[in-house]
């Protein structure tokens, strides 16, 4: 059976590829890799994931499913609506939890999570990394609580998964649309916290 037949085929065989490579690359390096070093690699697979659909939604989606509802006697948006978005709102959601879970766990392993999470301003000494990286994780805070309890239940009603009135359903729309729009606007100064620290910049 070919693996790349499925999905779960696909990502076991891409886990599988990425351990022969770090098995057969020369050096010592197996020897010192620690937990933290897959905790962050999870971390960067999940943010992919998540931000990769978020900019979907936003930059090819929604513009696609306005210009569809627009096309008088076209095919619609009943396709994408009942089969792509419930299943592209999965993935986002919980990879969107899964990006906050292990970049959290990441912080607590390198001692920096309470000092991330106030800025690196509790300490006796002022905490550039500390610093930085808290502006990530806070704006990643921010964008799980509207994925979660904004832009999910919302989409919900717009997508008929739970009953609602007319009404309801434009209000959903509106706030769904906003919570991805300021996720979107976020995630641009988030993945620059992010990464930043840990690549010498702006420290």
């Amino acid at each position: 059976m070919n693996p790349l037949k499925s999905v779960g085929g696909t990502i076991i065989g891409g886990v599988v590829l990425a351990a022969l490579i770090v098995f057969f690359m020369p050096g010592e390096h197996i020897v010192g890799v620690q937990a933290k070093s897959l905790v962050i690699w999870l971390h960067v697979l999940s943010g992919v994931t998540w931000i990769g659909l978020l900019y979907y939604f936003n930059f090819v989606q929604v513009p696609a499913l306005g210009e569809a509802a627009a096309d008088e006697g076209g095919p619609g948006g009943a396709g994408i609506a009942k089969y792509v978005a419930p299943r592209a709102l999965w993935w986002f959601r919980w990879g969107a939890l899964a990006t906050w879970i292990t970049g959290a766990t990441f912080l607590h392993l390198q001692g920096q999570l309470h000092h991330a999470f106030t800025f690196g301003l509790m300490g006796d000494n002022p905490n550039p990394y500390a610093n930085m990286i808290g502006v990530g994780a806070w704006l990643g805070t921010i964008m799980l609580f509207n994925v979660w309890v904004l832009i999910w239940p919302n989409q919900k009603k717009v997508l008929g998964m739970v009953e609602a009135t007319p009404e309801q359903v434009a209000k959903a729309k509106n706030i769904a649309f906003m919570a991805s729009r300021s996720n979107t606007l976020m995630s641009i100064p988030m993945l620059m916290s992010m990464i930043g620290p840990g690549h010498g910049w702006i420290m």
